[in-house]
């Protein structure tokens, strides 16, 4: 594991906090940075730009918590560098996948999306609280899945097909690097007993 221990996931998340800032401050900041479909290709760094972008205090917070719960856990697993490539590769790909089905996009989810599809497949055992409910993190996985292809035909201002789209490469790296970063389980202790022990024991007793 390459650099474990170090809080990149926090630092992405400072940034972005910093970034809404600016987008409160500053009047056309937002106009700047976010995925516009209609003039992506004149502006292409806005594929990545978006990604730290938020419209509202409650779409930020959600993903703030996201990001620095999923990501600090799965930091440690796969170490920064991977955890970074990932983050930008699933946002990058949420981006791509939105542009021939809405006009403008902006936020994280995607990339965060990706690192809970990678975490689902290295740790599908591990437990988290979802709509107020323990489940293992793989079960946690399709019920989010689901909510966002419901959420395809039933749409609510939510980019679903970018969710999916950063959580589809979060499976593909859990899948490539599952062999390397799989959980392994110590083996139950089996306890041998030495004949020539035993009747020293009762001996001693």
């Amino acid at each position: 594991m390459d650099n474990k221990n170090y809080w990149s996931s926090l630092w992405l998340s400072l940034i972005i906090f910093v970034i809404f800032i600016f987008q409160q401050l500053i009047s056309n900041f937002t106009d700047i940075f976010i995925l516009d479909a209609n003039i992506v290709l004149t502006r292409p760094w806005t594929l990545i730009t978006a990604v730290f972008l938020h419209s509202n205090l409650v779409h930020l917070l959600y993903n703030l918590f996201g990001l620095a719960l999923f990501g600090i856990i799965l930091e440690n697993i796969i170490g920064t560098k991977k955890l970074l490539r990932l983050f930008f590769i699933a946002g990058l790909a949420a981006s791509l996948a939105s542009l021939p089905f809405y006009d403008r996009v902006l936020g994280a989810s995607g990339a965060i999306f990706g690192l809970i599809g990678m975490l689902a497949i290295l740790r599908p055992r591990m437990v988290i609280w979802l709509y107020g409910m323990p489940m293992p993190m793989f079960i946690a996985l399709m019920v989010w899945a689901a909510a966002d292809i419901f959420g395809i035909f039933f749409p609510s201002g939510t980019a679903n097909i970018a969710h999916l789209a950063g959580l589809a490469i979060g499976i593909i790296f859990g899948i490539i690097n599952y062999k390397k970063y799989k959980e392994n389980r110590p083996e139950k202790e089996s306890i041998h007993i030495d004949e020539k022990n035993v009747k020293g024991w009762e001996k001693q007793f």
